[in-house]
């Protein structure tokens, strides 16, 4: 990540809350947005300006797309302006003076922020596809390509250059057969648009058919999540598949399948990593678990658990000790409460109890006296 040039249009030698954020913007949006923003106000009192997503990341135990969706949140609700580079990656935050800024637009993205959150606490904990689908609408908007249709004399053009002619000999290769005229779009479309280089393609169409996937509107698609992810290179395209496979026989090792998983599951352990952005000893925490309690390798349960964390804040492992920690001191608690409120039933105490008071003893000790 590029560092990030922090600077502000007013008053930076304290750090202040404007009331206009606390009233406004503050109820609408998510906490975990609030604290990305209530962080770069700090940094405005700090020596050093320069920050980056990274550092913020760390700073609030959060993943670097939960920084940039909070940062694009209020860049469309106007608190603040994100510059970026030609490559859309952020290279300055503005933070705007909040009372020359028209609400309107800020109460449209909390809305929308807001229906999202309802959304997603309506789910039932099982639905993680649905989960995704919303969770994916309210991360920043990815790059989009406008696919053209090359006409016959552009495709004549464009395919004389000599490495679009060698990189098609390639893929017919691969492909096993004569390219047809919907492959030739997509190769110039690739080449030409998207921005990716011959090596790339070449590995792109070398990764897809390995799969025994060898259609065209399933390798535009695996092109587009590279293009999306930021992939542009044949050693990023490579350590991305390494990863993925990786994590996935990881989790088939911790459920016990002497298998890789299939399409469903590689959805699930997809969501899990993206999405929820965990690391592989989370998921991994969570899978042995699912073991214990359910004595089967039941992707639908481990995916309960790690809903809950996710809901929860959960980062690293440490979080999750903390919650079992917690839990275990709430439980023990109720125990004891329980077992102080419920009296032993035996023959000592099996009859009604009388409780007895000051005068009671008093009058008690009188009788005694007397008879003495």
């Amino acid at each position: 990540m590029k560092p990030i040039t922090l600077h502000t249009n007013h008053m930076n030698d304290v750090t202040i809350i404007s009331n206009i954020f606390i009233d406004e913007y503050m109820p609408k949006a998510s906490g975990s947005f609030v604290k990305v923003y209530l962080y770069l106000l700090r940094l405005l009192s700090s020596s050093d300006k320069i920050v980056s997503v990274s550092v913020i990341a760390d700073f609030l135990e959060d993943s670097e797309k939960d920084i940039i969706r909070a940062l694009n949140y209020w860049d469309k609700a106007g608190a603040l302006t994100l510059e970026k580079d030609r490559k859309d990656t952020i290279i300055g935050i503005i933070l705007n003076d909040l009372t020359n800024i028209d609400l309107t637009a800020s109460n449209e993205i909390a809305a929308s922020s807001s229906l999202i959150d309802e959304n997603i606490n309506s789910l039932d904990s099982e639905d993680s596809t649905r989960i995704s689908t919303i969770i994916k609408d309210n991360v920043e908007e990815p790059k989009t390509f406008e696919k053209p249709t090359y006409s016959p004399s552009q495709v004549e053009a464009l395919t004389k250059n000599d490495e679009i002619k060698w990189l098609m000999n390639i893929i017919e290769i691969y492909l096993e057969r004569l390219l047809k005229p919907t492959d030739i779009q997509l190769i110039l479309f690739l080449y030409e648009n998207v921005g990716f280089s011959v090596e790339l393609i070449m590995y792109l169409y070398e990764y897809c058919v390995s799969k025994n996937k060898k259609n065209s509107s399933y390798i535009e698609a695996v092109a587009l999540k590279w293009a999306e992810e930021g992939i542009d290179t044949v050693e990023k395209a490579e350590a991305t598949a390494i990863a993925y496979n990786a994590n996935f026989n990881a989790v088939s090792k911790a459920f016990g399948m002497n298998r890789m998983p299939g399409a469903i599951e590689q959805k699930f352990i997809t969501n899990w990593i993206n999405n929820y952005a965990f690391s592989i000893d989370i998921i991994i925490e969570a899978c042995n678990r699912t073991i214990l309690a359910t004595q089967k390798p039941d992707f639908k349960y481990a995916d309960k658990i790690l809903e809950s964390w996710f809901k929860k804040g959960v980062h690293h492992l440490s979080d999750v000790e903390k919650l079992d920690l917690a839990h275990a001191k709430s439980s023990a608690s109720s125990s004891k409460q329980s077992s102080a409120a419920k009296p032993t039933n035996n023959k000592f105490n099996a009859f009604p109890q009388r409780t007895y008071t000051a005068t009671d003893y008093s009058s008690l000790e009188q009788r005694l006296l007397n008879k003495q």
